[in-house]
C-alpha cells in the first residue's frame, strides 16, 4: 500500500475490493458445495469491522476517518452461517438460489468500489494537471 495521505481513499477502497473478492470466492465455494452432505454456508463480513473502524470518533472529520482507517489492518471476518440451521436432511444448509443472489450482489458491490477507486485516480490525475 501507498503511505501518503494522498491515496487514503484509494488504500480503504482496496481493502474493501479485496474483501469483496474473497467473499466472491467464498459465495462460489458455497454453490459448489450445495450438494455436499453436512456443509455449512460461509459468509464473510467486512462492512460492520469498517463501519466500526470508521466509527470511533463523532467529532472527527471524515478525511480524518479515513486517513486512521487507512493505516489500520483490518480483517474481513469469515463466520459460519446458520451452522444450526438446514434445508435438508443431510444437514446441508446451502441454497443455490440464495448464493445465486448473494453473487450477483457481490459484483455489483464490487463493481461500485472499483469504479470509486477509478474515480479517485481520475482526481488525482486532475489535480496533477
Amino acid at each position: 500500500m501507498i503511505n501518503s495521505g494522498v491515496f487514503d481513499y484509494v488504500n480503504v477502497l482496496s481493502k474493501a475490493a479485496d474483501a469483496a473478492w474473497e467473499r466472491n470466492e467464498l459465495l462460489v465455494n458455497n454453490y459448489s458445495n450445495a450438494n455436499t452432505p453436512g456443509y455449512k454456508r460461509k459468509d464473510l463480513d467486512f462492512g460492520a469491522q469498517l463501519r466500526q473502524a470508521l466509527g470511533n470518533s463523532r467529532y472527527e472529520s471524515v478525511d480524518a476517518k479515513v486517513a486512521r482507517v487507512a493505516d489500520m489492518n483490518i480483517k474481513a471476518k469469515v463466520y459460519t452461517d446458520s451452522a444450526n440451521f438446514s434445508y435438508r436432511l443431510d444437514g446441508n444448509n446451502v441454497d443455490p438460489d440464495t448464493e445465486g443472489v448473494e453473487l450477483a450482489s457481490n459484483q455489483i458491490y464490487y463493481n461500485g468500489i472499483r469504479d470509486s477507486i477509478n474515480q479517485e485516480f481520475s482526481n488525482l490525475k486532475m489535480v496533477i494537471k
